[in-house]
């Protein structure tokens, strides 16, 4: 029995990250650099998120991770409610445009040591992607691949009987 060729889409690596991303609610949370960094983990808590983009005049000038407010704001010995997030965010932000992979993603946060990816359509932050998104992709795919070889081998078995 002929199996059709896979189209790129199908296969894992390929898979479009705007298809990735349409799954995923629409909101782009993001603080201002003047805001405190405890608005910044209010959001976080209250949207139950662990990341937030940092947006100056629509430009994506940083982005705060839960981590980042381990680090460099409690275990620095800072006040949250006095400490802007410009002095505690990551300015030297990794991005990925919209056109990209599942595999082009993957590739950039394992380069990067980064778990959270916000990605951007002509420059502009659109989106975040996680590794958490990812691995998700990665567990639905590989359920419909297992439940596929499943089908065919229970084929097979009654073809042959």
């Amino acid at each position: 029995m002929d199996q059709p060729l896979r189209r790129p889409e199908q296969i894992l690596a390929y898979r479009p990250l705007r298809k990735i991303l349409a799954a995923k609610p629409k909101a782009l949370w993001s603080v201002g650099p003047k805001d405190s960094a405890l608005s910044a983990m209010r959001l976080m808590a209250d949207k139950h998120i662990g990341f937030v983009v940092v947006m100056d005049n629509q430009a994506l000038a940083g982005v705060l991770s839960e981590r980042d407010c381990v680090r460099r704001l409690a275990l620095a010995g800072k006040s949250p409610d006095t400490t802007p997030v410009a002095e505690i965010m990551v300015r030297d932000v990794v991005t990925a445009d919209i056109g990209k992979a599942f595999a082009d993603c993957l590739k950039l946060m394992h380069e990067h040591g980064i778990r959270h990816l916000p990605i951007t359509e002509n420059g502009v932050a659109i989106g975040v992607i996680s590794v958490r998104d990812l691995l998700g992709e990665a567990v639905a795919h590989h359920a419909k691949v297992i439940g596929e070889l499943e089908r065919e081998r229970m084929t097979m078995l009654i073809s042959m009987a």
